[in-house]
């Protein structure tokens, strides 16, 4: 199999990446990613001598390129995404130019290919804000994006239902809850605090930090994403969750615990605009269907996160000073 991934440079995407070059002997993978600031070739430093393994740089957007690659794949799983929140808010242009625009440039090359098998990586935003004893979301959650961010990604998720629909483009989507995990970008929750901790910096909460999030370890995640891509039923959607609830309260005592520091390092801050309350996902229709749900609990999970980025300091250093956008440039004498 030779998969197109889209976004591989990303956190969830070279996680992936590795996850099936580490699994599957004979699949090639090609990582189309435009290394804006989220994108870092150092994620794949273990696999980009691997024979497998093709790296281009170039758009999502990029009508000609795009349609170039799909020509030459079999299957495209789309990760790429503008996917920070706060971002969004700031300036919501480039979020709806790349996650809505981007995905119908793909899923055009996907149609006028030959109807490639199309896998589409989402979120759990997209269906809103849960109340606290509100049940979890599922796949017939009527969508409620409430910010910029949910509401490109919801659009996005039209789209590649509506090329299903139209054109019979063998799609799915997944919608998965809140990633962790190694070669996350320092400006989320976990590695930022961690990092933070780790410099002596006080870790700044939204509000009373009582925002509910479902955590999924992203190697989970890309264990369902693999598992949907090869026996999800086509046209379907699967949620992905972590079944691991927590508060950003609870999160942040955990690492601060675990680093052996207190209360003193938390900085309260004022809340996000339309700071979603609660998000959790209900996973039976992928067990029930699939048979997949999540093998890393949420405290080895976390147990294993925050070592890994205590043991790979150069790395999140190199993104907080900027250095790593300078490792494609050395890598690949740009």
């Amino acid at each position: 199999m030779k998969i197109l991934v889209t976004g591989g440079a990303g956190f969830i995407g070279s996680n992936y990446i590795q996850y099936m070059l580490e699994k599957y002997p004979n699949v090639t993978i090609v990582n189309l990613d435009l290394l804006t600031y989220a994108g870092n070739v150092a994620n794949l430093a273990i696999v980009e001598n691997d024979a497998r393994y093709f790296f281009v740089k170039g758009d999502i957007c990029d009508a000609k390129l795009v349609n170039d690659l799909v020509k030459d794949v079999d299957t495209i799983v789309h990760f790429a995404a503008e996917s920070h929140v706060d971002r969004s808010i700031m300036d919501s242009s480039s979020f709806v130019h790349t996650n809505v625009v981007g995905t119908l440039t793909l899923l055009e090359a996907a149609k006028n290919n030959g109807n490639k098998r199309f896998h589409h990586v989402s979120t759990d935003e997209v269906f809103g804000s849960l109340g606290k004893n509100d049940p979890a979301f599922n796949e017939s959650t009527p969508y409620d994006p409430r910010s910029p961010y949910s509401a490109s990604k919801a659009g996005s998720d039209h789209l590649v239902r509506a090329y299903f629909h139209t054109h019979g483009l063998p799609i799915t989507i997944s919608n998965c809850s809140n990633n962790y995990g190694p070669y996350q970008f320092p400006e989320k929750l976990i590695p930022l605090f961690v990092s933070n901790l780790i410099d002596g910096k006080k870790v700044p909460i939204y509000g009373a930090g009582d925002n509910i999030r479902d955590w999924l370890h992203v190697r989970d995640h890309c264990s369902a994403i693999d598992r949907v891509v090869h026996e999800g039923k086509i046209g379907e959607t699967y949620c992905v969750g972590g079944n691991a609830e927590r508060t950003n309260m609870q999160i942040t005592q955990i690492i601060l615990t675990a680093m052996n520091m207190n209360d003193e390092m938390i900085e309260f801050v004022d809340d996000r605009k339309g700071h979603d309350k609660r998000y959790a996902i209900d996973n039976t229709k992928i067990k029930a269907e699939l048979g997949w749900e999540p093998s890393v609990t949420f405290e080895e999970g976390i147990t294993q996160t925050i070592h890994w980025y205590k043991e790979n300091q150069k790395w999140w250093r190199d993104i907080k000073s900027g250095e790593y956008q300078e490792y494609y440039k050395k890598q690949y004498s740009v």
